[in-house]
């Protein structure tokens, strides 16, 4: 969007334009367009990239991707390794799936802000917000996955008898304290999907915002603050995606101690 067009639409306008997603339906039942297609989209290029790896990938001496591939491998089976501290086969794949996708959504907060909404509207959409994490529903799909996860496995490992002994005489092992024992375990697993959810979407809206404001600046002063933030935000992506993994990983370890 140029100067002008700024300048007519308002700095407000032009803010809310950006933030707005591309919905359909009312109420609950709103879908976020927008959201669903980049994460669908990210997500199969996720896949696609690391089995088109897998397929060629040789005992000889390793091309560049398949270096890049296996150093990503590496990386999240050692915090694995560190953290977690039972015994199940999904939780690798599961952390390299979040740390993945969750960086790849990310990544799509580098893109110029007003590249792929222009192409957009092109197409007759009026709105387009193209960076998945920065939509609290689907930062809170994701987590609220990872929350099933963990009650399945407390189910799991636990049973039944000793998960709900667990959140009745814990932490204060007497049976007068059990309403404060279920009130305080209550906001312990609540918050767990709900601090996971909204620390990705806050940092990423944050950094969002802070493009979009970029970009109502005049253009020969945009490349001297758009480049060093860029720089900066590398580091942020790929530490909410690193955090989104870690504590995942950290809380099904939680989830699989029989004591």
């Amino acid at each position: 969007m140029t100067t002008e067009a700024h300048a007519a639409e308002g700095s407000t306008g032009y803010i809310v334009h950006h933030l707005t997603p591309f919905s359909v339906g009312e109420g609950f039942w709103t879908l976020h367009l927008d959201t669903l297609f980049f994460s669908a989209v990210l997500g199969s290029l996720f896949v696609l990239f690391f089995k088109s790896v897998a397929q060629k990938a040789t005992a000889n001496v390793p091309n560049l991707t398949q270096s890049f591939v296996e150093m990503i491998i590496e990386f999240v089976d050692q915090q694995v390794k560190d953290s977690f501290h039972g015994k199940s086969e999904l939780i690798c794949p599961l952390a390299l799936s979040i740390f993945c996708w969750v960086f790849l959504w990310n990544f799509m907060d580098l893109f110029p802000v007003d590249i792929i909404p222009a192409v957009a509207g092109m197409m007759g959409i009026e709105y387009m917000r193209v960076v998945p994490s920065t939509d609290l529903n689907a930062t809170f799909a994701l987590s609220m996955s990872v929350f099933c996860l963990i009650i399945y496995y407390n189910l799991k490992i636990k049973g039944i008898f000793h998960f709900g002994k667990e959140l009745l005489l814990h932490p204060f092992n007497h049976w007068l304290l059990i309403p404060f024992n279920i009130l305080l375990n209550f906001v312990e697993y609540l918050a767990k999907p709900i601090s996971l959810a909204l620390r990705l979407f806050g940092n990423l809206y944050a950094g969002e915002l802070i493009f979009i404001l970029i970009a109502l600046m005049p253009w020969y002063i945009q490349p001297l603050l758009s480049f060093p933030w860029a720089v900066f935000h590398i580091l942020i992506i790929t530490l909410q995606a690193f955090i989104f993994m870690v504590l995942t990983i950290v809380y099904l370890s939680m989830a699989h101690e029989e004591h």
